[in-house]
């Protein structure tokens, strides 16, 4: 099969090659991949990381070739969304069956694609929050895929959504098109607490954001996109109301029933209830460009890689 390998003596790391097909476990459906999604971390940490030779990739969507032996899972001929540690970036997947999600038939696969990581780190981490209904609830780093659906999550759920970006001038239309109430550069800069946050970004701005917490309210870790150490200042936990707020972090496949998940959100992605934020779209030919955008922090949203 053809895949995306990484190779280090490659200018961005990968390049497009043969690689052995997968051979299923029985509990394991066999894919045929038609679209699949870049995350940050993947360019980031998957391939530095990675042996040349490697097929990285989280992320992907396709057709089910062959079902699990044992049973399980959707049947040959079905479009479903995978999720995975390794393998998206090939033209067949094994992926276990409790990480797929089933797609509408006639979606578009590419914008399916995106759901996975960015979609279900969204959903969870609002499951770790609990109810949102009219609470306010603040999403850091809102600009980035996870963000974007956070930010739409929230908002369905019933929450007054505060977004942060860095240039609230150039994102904050598109963020309140998506559902956010407000647009803000920084925690700090709020002057009413939230009672819930989604912190993507780490570091100084995890800690602004933590001292923005109502009592009794939930900060979920998510991403660390600054790459920045976070250290709390003395007296950060002290106080009245301080010793009643939660810090919380959590691995997206140690989450039980992520298949359900996955069809719900390829469901409203399908229907239009939900927008992938798709801002790069090309052959997987062209990965590199996307690669270059990702590293250099010039893409907001959501790149997808089709398998032509």
């Amino acid at each position: 099969m053809r895949a995306l390998l990484v190779d280090h003596s490659a200018p961005a790391g990968l390049r497009l090659g043969e690689a052995p097909d997968p051979v299923p476990a029985p509990d394991e459906a066999l894919v045929r991949v038609t679209a699949t999604s870049l995350n940050p971390g993947e360019v980031t940490g998957v391939i530095p990381g990675s042996p040349d030779g490697a097929v990285p990739g989280w992320d992907a969507a396709g057709v089910v070739e062959r079902a699990a032996a044992d049973g399980s899972g959707p049947a040959p001929g079905t479009p479903v969304a995978t999720l995975g540690l390794a393998g998206g970036w090939a033209e067949l997947r094994a992926v276990r069956t409790d990480l797929l999600g089933v797609v509408p038939a006639e979606a578009d696969l590419g914008a399916i694609a995106t759901t996975p990581v960015a979609g279900l780190s969204a959903l969870r981490a609002l499951h770790r929050l609990g109810p949102v209904l009219g609470r306010r609830v603040l999403v850091t780093g809102a600009t980035g895929g996870v963000g974007r659906y956070a930010v739409q999550l929230a908002r369905r759920g019933g929450a007054h959504v505060v977004a942060t970006t860095g240039d609230p001038d150039r994102h904050g239309d598109r963020l309140r098109a998506l559902g956010a109430h407000e647009v803000v550069a920084d925690p700090g800069e709020l002057a009413d607490p939230v009672h819930g946050v989604l912190d993507l970004v780490g570091g100084p701005q995890l800690v602004r954001a933590h001292g923005r917490l109502a009592a009794r309210g939930t900060l979920v870790s998510v991403g660390r996109a600054s790459g920045e150490p976070t250290a709390f200042p003395a007296g950060a936990f002290e106080g009245m109301g301080a010793h009643d707020r939660t810090i919380a972090t959590f691995f997206l496949l140690d989450c039980p029933d992520l298949g359900p998940d996955l069809t719900w959100l390829a469901g409203q992605v399908h229907a239009g209830a939900l927008d992938p934020n798709v801002t790069w779209r090309g052959s997987w030919r062209d990965a590199d460009a996307a690669l270059a955008a990702l590293v250099e922090r010039r893409l907001h949203g959501k790149a997808v890689l089709d398998l032509d």
